[in-house]
Order: structure tokens, then sequence, then C-alpha cells
């Protein structure tokens, strides 16, 4: 053996093995995809949302116990305002108040002005109450055999005052006896009826008396009583069978007599349907419009006094 041979050391490095990492990161995935499907749906609920709906949701978020809550909504819970609907049916929490009881939004901070989106909000309510109402009423003259008869004679439709109930006379089936301000024993029926479903309700109504074209005189009474003083006894007729059937006095807001001057058939000004009753079941803001014009302060110019002379 030669001993002046080199010695050749070769050194091999040795890769290290991966430990085995297990499925921890498809838990953290899992984790990340599920948060981000809850974010997509808030922000789409958000998007398509009514606001009634989610004011629903952020009530019952403020206080989704069965305890007592400070919601300042009135919902349906057995343990007072601010808790969870407890019906099997309605689940719906503070968007299933019952009819006539939702506090106005103007009125839920005393002594705070209201803002446009609470103004909004209360608009959209009422128009909702209201045609929910219609709803009632429509289905209430198909199934009632009290109403069914006079189908063709009541007429519902939404105009800017609120809803309309239209009752008008036909050519063989009159509301009045003729040239009197006496109901129909059929009107009566129809008209307590109606008091039911109007004092569903917490909106104020309005009554107005029609007639046709056809001039109008009393027989043997004042020669002064015409189509006018027979519109306005016609509404208050109407009034008072409301108030019989049950509907409270203070719901009324105005009764008028229009005699011909606004016809339902203008093209045939005597027809018999331009002989009706109109009752507006109106909303907050025609209602307080109305009310409000009788209450305006009346200016009077100098040297004018409205203190009526008598026996001159």
């Amino acid at each position: 053996m030669n001993d002046d041979q080199p010695i050749i050391i070769v050194r091999r490095r040795k890769k290290p093995k991966h430990a085995h990492h297990g499925g921890a990161w498809k838990v953290a995935y899992a984790d990340f995809v599920t948060a981000m499907m809850a974010f997509f749906l808030v922000m789409w609920i958000l998007g398509v949302g009514s606001r009634e709906q989610k004011a629903a949701i952020a009530d019952y978020f403020k206080n989704p116990s069965m305890t007592a809550g400070s919601s300042m909504r009135a919902v349906p819970g057995v343990m007072g305002p601010g808790g969870p609907s407890v019906s099997m049916i309605k689940l719906g929490g503070s968007m299933d108040l019952p009819k006539g009881e939702g506090k106005d939004v103007r009125q839920a901070t005393p002594g705070k002005s209201p803002t446009v989106d609470d103004i909004k909000l209360a608009q959209e309510r009422d128009k909702a109450r209201l045609d929910e109402l219609r709803k009632d009423l429509n289905a209430a003259l198909d199934r009632s055999q009290a109403l069914a008869p006079f189908k063709d004679q009541l007429l519902l439709d939404i105009t800017s005052e609120g809803l309309r109930i239209q009752i008008v006379d036909k050519q063989n089936r009159p509301m009045f006896d003729t040239g009197s301000a006496t109901l129909k024993p059929y009107t009566v029926e129809i008209l307590t009826e109606l008091a039911g479903f109007i004092d569903q309700v917490p909106n104020r109504i309005s009554i107005s008396g029609h007639t046709d074209s056809t001039p109008y005189s009393m027989t043997g009474g004042p020669a002064h009583y015409g189509n006018w003083e027979l519109s306005a006894d016609r509404a208050n007729a109407a009034r008072r069978a409301l108030l019989d059937g049950g509907m409270p006095s203070e719901k009324v807001t105005r009764v008028v007599g229009l005699a011909e001057a606004v016809p339902f058939d203008r093209a045939h000004p005597d027809d018999p349907s331009n002989r009706r009753i109109s009752i507006v079941v109106m909303t907050d803001e025609a209602a307080k419009a109305a009310l409000q014009q009788e209450m305006q302060p009346r200016t009077v110019a100098p040297g004018v006094s409205l203190v009526a002379s008598v026996g001159r």
C-alpha cells in the first residue's frame, strides 16, 4: 500500500424529509370560505332588503331573547316589547304588527324632528296598510253572501288621498229612497260590513255624497233644497250608518256633499252611477292636511270685521 496516496472523503448531504402536515389547512380554508359566503349574504340582504325588513332584522338583534327589551317597536312576543315572535304562524317579529297598533316613526322619538327617511318610511307603511285593507275587502266581497249581490256596486281603488270605497247606484237597485236621504236596508247592511273593515286600521276617513245632473227639488219642502243639500244629507246618513256599525265617531274627518260637481261617468252626467257615496280611508298625510286647512289662522284686512250684524 502506498502511503503517499491521498485520502478522498465523499460527503453526501441528506435531504430532510417533509413532515406530514395533515388536513388542518382544509379546516382553515373552509372557515374562510364560510366567512366570505356570510359576508356576501349580508351585503346582498342590505342591497335588496326593504326598509321594513332591515328594521325588523335590526330590532331582532337588539334583543333576540325572550325577555323584555327596549326596542321601540312593539312585537308580538309574550314577554313584552323587544322580544321575538313566539307564534307558530307569524314568525316575522316586529314585521307582524297587528293592524292599527303600529307606532308612527315620527312619534318614536319625542321632541325630535322626523327625518326625510322617517317620513318616507311612515308613508310606505301607511300605503302598505291601505293596500292590505283593499285586499281584505276584495276577499270579503268574494266570500261574503251579504255583499256578493252588490259586488258590482262596490268600487275600490287607491288615490292620492288613500283607499277610496265607492258605493254606486244601479238603475234598479238604488242606495236611497227616491229623492230622500233614507238608506235602503241593503245599503245599511253594506255600510255595516264596511264599518268593521274600516275599524281595522287607525286611519281617519272622509265621506262625500254625489248626485247625477238631474235637477232636484223637494216636493212640499223648502224651495232652496236641491242636489247640494240632498248629497250632503246622504253623506251624513252614510256616516250615521257606519257609526251604528261600530266605527268610532272620531275616525270621521270630513263629511261633504258635492252634488253633480264630480261625476263618475263624465260622458253621461245623468247616469245612475253618478249617484254614489264615496268613502276615503285617508293616509295620515291627507288627514292632517285636511285638518290643517281648517285650522289655519284667518287673516282679516284692516277695517273689516268678522262679526255679523244682526237685525239689518
